[in-house]
């Protein structure tokens, strides 16, 4: 019985891993800001209208994102999109490319097992602001390994679109993962920790 005990802990150990590992205590704001892009597939990303008749209103849309492919320790932390110029988001970024990005655990089984209703700080989300740039060549690959893992239908939308890869380049992070208020983390202290 005795010898079944570290076998039982390793495969627990193997399981949590598999399943990209505990959430981060709340005192580790920055770890739970790259926890939550890493294991989020889409986000709210919230723009300045530049469409008649909401000219300069705030206007969020829903898109598709990744910071690298599944799995534990194997995101960048930079969020990555696939966009296309026929969006209607982007022709507003095309006008001014400052953006905010909201990512929540409500989208994963973390919030629904502990019956954390979306808005309850303890389903944690992060709120990113910046701007939204293309990125140059050599990113390219590494933004379309990070889409195409976890969205592979994105290799079969329609070439005439003139698909382009993009990024989230963060300026200012805010977490929301426990009561008290938002806190807020630097790039620097974002992109220096592992989720």
């Amino acid at each position: 019985m005795a010898g079944l005990l570290p076998l039982c802990a390793a495969a627990l150990l193997l399981l949590l891993l598999a399943a990209g590992g505990a959430i981060p205590p709340p005192e580790e704001a920055a770890r739970m800001a790259r926890f939550v892009l890493h294991h989020c597939d889409w986000g709210a990303l919230a723009t300045l209208s530049a469409q008649e008749g909401l000219r300069g209103r705030p206007f969020a849309n829903i898109f598709s994102l990744s910071d690298g492919p599944p799995g534990p320790f194997s995101g960048s932390g930079v969020p990555y999109l696939y966009l296309t110029d026929m969006e209607i988001s982007v022709q507003d970024l095309e006008i001014n490319s400052n953006a905010s990005l909201t990512v929540s655990l409500a989208q994963t089984s973390y919030c629904k097992k502990h019956r954390y209703d979306p808005q309850n700080p303890l389903c944690a989300h992060i709120i990113f602001c910046g701007s939204i740039v293309k990125v140059n060549d050599s990113e390219a690959g590494l933004a379309k390994k990070a889409l195409f893992s976890r969205h592979p239908e994105m290799e079969s939308w329609p070439k005439d679109h003139n698909w382009f890869f993009a990024k989230f380049n963060i300026t200012n992070i805010w977490v929301l993962d426990y009561f008290g208020g938002l806190k807020i983390v630097t790039p620097e202290e974002y992109y220096s920790v592992k989720p």
